[in-house]
């Protein structure tokens, strides 16, 4: 059984990968928050730069799964896990892109103080993080329970950004003439929101590799 055995190996170097990502992913989403808290722009500026590394490790891996779906011509469970792969490593680069915009962000806001309490948003940014975890997690070993923690997760984020967004939109309201500063963290709130949302399609494309049907964890 040389021929699964050098499949297996495939695929766990792909796993290995993917894995690789998603820490630069959380890394990026870590540093960018970092450099809002602690008004770094240099800090920020990096972040932007590193993102070409998680850029090019997504073209490997597709190329690395175009080349596995050629060589092997897998079927059923195996193909699933191949998609998904592909799938979730899209996914990931679209989480550390997010970081990109929360530096970009944070580079127009500079040196000034924050507006308000930006605690919420670190709580958002810190679920994100434990998200990505747990669904990267369910699709490597196939655990559903951690797909569902994720779709649960996301249900908190939603919260916070809900109450993130009154916030700011309360302070807007009474200070016009901070529209620039508060636009920047409103959009931070929403990349976060997104991010979340993305993660949540990782832990699905894994309930489906894991049950062989849809799950909408976002319902």
């Amino acid at each position: 059984m040389v021929v699964r055995g050098n499949f297996e190996n495939s695929l766990q170097d792909l796993q290995a990968k993917m894995k690789t990502m998603s820490d630069l992913a959380a890394a990026s989403l870590e540093k960018s928050f970092e450099a809002l808290k602690t008004k770094d722009v240099e800090l920020a500026l990096k972040v932007i730069d590193e993102d070409e590394v998680v850029d090019d490790l997504d073209t490997e891996i597709n190329h690395f799964i175009i080349w596995l779906l050629a060589k092997e011509q897998p079927v059923a469970r195996d193909l699933r896990k191949i998609i998904g792969a592909l799938k979730i490593s899209s996914e990931i680069e679209r989480i550390a892109d997010f970081g990109v915009n929360i530096a970009k962000s944070t580079i127009k806001i500079g040196n000034a103080d924050s507006l308000v309490n930006i605690s919420i948003l670190e709580k958002m940014k810190d679920l994100s993080i434990k998200m990505l975890q747990k669904g990267l997690d369910s699709f490597l070993n196939g655990d559903i329970a951690l797909a569902k923690e994720v779709g649960e997760l996301d249900d908190e984020v939603d919260q916070f950004s809900g109450d993130a967004y009154k916030l700011m939109t309360g302070y807007l309201k009474d200070h016009p003439e901070e529209t620039e500063h508060m636009v920047q963290l409103l959009l931070i709130n929403r990349y976060l929101e997104r991010t979340a949302d993305h993660i949540t399609n990782i832990a699905e494309s894994a309930a489906y590799l894991i049950k062989g049907q849809m799950y909408d964890l976002n319902s």
